[in-house]
């Protein structure tokens, strides 16, 4: 396929239109889309400025385009999309795989607004071997210059071991001198402790020539592709040529290498080894804001190649298009030419005469759960990153999805959160945790002991606290909280409102969980009526919220058998004006009841708690 010029945007009828009214932007609009092709192609927004704001593939232009505007979208970033187009330009293809590579061309090239941004990889390190003499194997963080390069490494470790290999089995040079032919005849050069450590062959001084450092090369370049098999195979027939020559020494040294080169291979290689140039692609996101991508090549069973990039989504992406713009990526930049691709569900996706693998079972489902192990072990990693960059960020991020979900009108810096704790309505307490930007503030929850309801009866226990809670606020004037939750239903929510609303007359949000049969968190209520609000499970948000009610039900249910635990101890003893724990203890220990307590004689208690509190004991005790 051709490469794309510069499209021509016709700025002159851009300012000519800029001010038309909605109504005619989108009526215009209309007759151009119904006047595109059914073909394969690709599709370009532009808006009023003359800048390319979105493109897009579509096996079918005209039906693809015409979703945009056959319909009132959500509130979101599609219907801003579309209301920022001003012109729509197109270029029809053969196949829907060059529709791809276009699509993924004009990203790169334009970075639209609106599309899906692939992060700048300038931060992944490359294996560098440098076009000169006694070429050294170094890292770059640049490609640009002349030589050989593999990578870029996401996952720098796997860079590192690879080198750790080649210096173990290849004594190459680490250092800078210029070894041109003439520098060395003329005899300038020492050689350097490199080379009596044996980590040199001292090329430095002629001890070793060129042709042999550079057959050392190409067998470093085997490694780098992931042809460890084929490298060793080719070793031991060098090395058993060179035991029928008697040359044992040589061939000694060889079968060091194969050794190494086994050790190696039996840890790399993770399926059987006639699995050979396949590719292995996965995804996990980041909510609504990322996606990950990881990339396997594997060659003999092994894993020549590891990358994870990422995504920066733009328009709530669906993981199918993710996945299919993550291949196209990845093929074209490592150029593999693998014939059959591994993925974790079906796309839809023309490589032509490459074979598309959904694995259920067996080596091909272990090496896409190695991929998909990878990918999640790699989000997981950039979030701890970011958050020690940046340790609000993850605050911020969460707060501004609970406002966008709920629709409140502020982030919900501060949230409140209640639960009761009773048995049978004896020993009734309820608790309130604090949670300031997603993270507990301990300092600030409060127990409740409950004063004025009888029996078992939540609603009204709920009621009270709440009550106390919040006419204290206002009365000492301090700052309400953003959201109040409820550890419970749309009955805990209604009480909540009776008295946040009828009562107090005050306006804080306030939002229920609900959990299963299994006590898992199940719902997430708002608003009243009650309703239920969409909160994905296993996302971040989910997890705050099942913490949040975790840790309100904890704190609820520790503070009540802190009650329980002291009524059990009681006894006539705490009752006593001027008795003390130490006093009750000495007691306790010598007479161990209460009933024996009351059978001893005043004398007897004399002795052991002295006069003026065995009087006062005696008297309480025998009335």
């Amino acid at each position: 396929m051709k490469e794309l010029e510069q499209i021509n945007i016709d700025k002159k009828r851009l300012q000519l239109i800029q001010h038309e009214g909605n109504k005619a932007r989108l009526e215009r609009l209309k007759n151009v889309v119904l006047s595109l092709p059914s073909d394969p192609g690709i599709y370009q927004y532009i808006d009023y400025t003359g800048k390319i704001i979105y493109v897009g593939k579509a096996k079918n232009l005209k039906r693809r385009v015409y979703s945009y505007f056959s319909k009132e979208h959500e509130p979101g970033k599609t219907r801003l999309l579309v209301s920022k187009i001003a012109e729509i330009y197109y270029i029809v293809v053969k196949t829907e795989h060059d529709a791809l590579l276009l699509e993924n061309n004009l990203i790169k090239q334009y970075r639209p607004k609106y599309n899906v941004l692939l992060k700048d990889d300038k931060t992944y390190p490359y294996i560098w071997i440098p076009s000169e003499p006694f070429a050294r194997i170094k890292t770059s963080r640049i490609k640009g210059k002349s030589g050989h390069y593999f990578g870029p490494y996401s996952q720098i470790n796997i860079m590192y071991v690879l080198l750790n290999l080649i210096r173990e089995i290849y004594p190459l040079r680490t250092c800078n001198l210029n070894l041109a032919p003439n520098k060395i005849s003329e005899g300038k050069y020492r050689v350097c402790l490199d080379y009596h450590i044996e980590k040199c062959a001292g090329p430095c001084v002629g001890k070793q020539s060129l042709k042999a450092y550079n057959k050392n090369l190409e067998e470093i370049i085997d490694i780098l592709n992931g042809k460890t098999r084929q490298l060793t195979s080719k070793l031991k027939k060098e090395m058993l040529s060179l035991a029928d020559e008697l040359r044992f020494e040589e061939a000694e040294e060889i079968k060091k290498k194969i050794l190494l080169l086994e050790k190696y291979r039996a840890k790399s290689e993770v399926v059987s080894y006639t699995y050979n140039d396949i590719d292995v692609f996965s995804i996990d996101q980041d909510g609504d804001e990322a996606a990950f991508i990881n990339y396997l090549h594997i060659v003999n069973g092994a894993i020549s190649r590891a990358f994870t990039f990422e995504y920066k989504k733009k328009m709530n992406e669906c993981k199918e298009d993710l996945l299919a713009l993550g291949i196209i990526e990845m093929r074209s930049r490592f150029k593999s030419k693998a014939k059959e691709i591994i993925i974790p569900f079906n796309i839809d996706i023309d490589l032509g005469k490459v074979e598309i693998t959904i694995p259920q079972r067996g080596d091909k489902k272990q090496l896409l759960d190695l991929s998909l192990l990878n990918v999640k072990q790699y989000r997981v990693d950039r979030m701890k990153q970011k958050e020690k960059l940046n340790p609000q960020q993850r605050g911020i991020k969460l707060m501004t999805e609970l406002q966008t979900a709920l629709q409140l009108k502020t982030r919900p810096k501060t949230i409140e959160c209640f639960d009761n704790s009773n048995i049978s309505g004896e020993s009734a307490v309820a608790a309130c945790v604090v949670f300031v930007m997603g993270k507990p503030s301990k300092k600030d929850y409060r127990k409740y002991t409950i004063k004025t309801v009888e029996g078992p009866d939540d609603y009204a226990s709920m009621r009270e606290v709440v009550e106390r809670r919040y006419s204290r606020l206002v009365e000492e004037k301090k700052p309400l909280p953003d959201l109040i939750i409820a550890d419970g239903g749309k009955g805990q929510m209604e009480a909540i409102r009776s008295v946040i609303v009828d009562r107090l007359h005050l306006n804080i949000p306030i939002a229920g969980l609900a959990k299963d049969g299994r006590h898992r968190t199940s719902e997430f209520l708002y608003g009243s009526p009650a309703r239920r609000v969409g909160i994905k499970p296993q996302t971040p948000l989910f997890n705050l919220m099942e913490q949040i009610q975790d840790e309100v039900h904890r704190f609820a249910i520790t503070f009540h058998r802190d009650i329980r635990s002291k009524k059990q101890i009681h006894s006539e003893l705490d009752d006593i004006k001027g008795i003390g724990p130490k006093t009750k203890e000495l007691l306790l220990d010598k007479y161990k009841t209460v009933k024996r307590i009351k059978e001893a004689t005043l004398e007897e208690l004399n002795t052991v708690i002295g006069k003026s509190k065995a009087a006062i004991i005696f008297k309480q005790l025998t009335q």
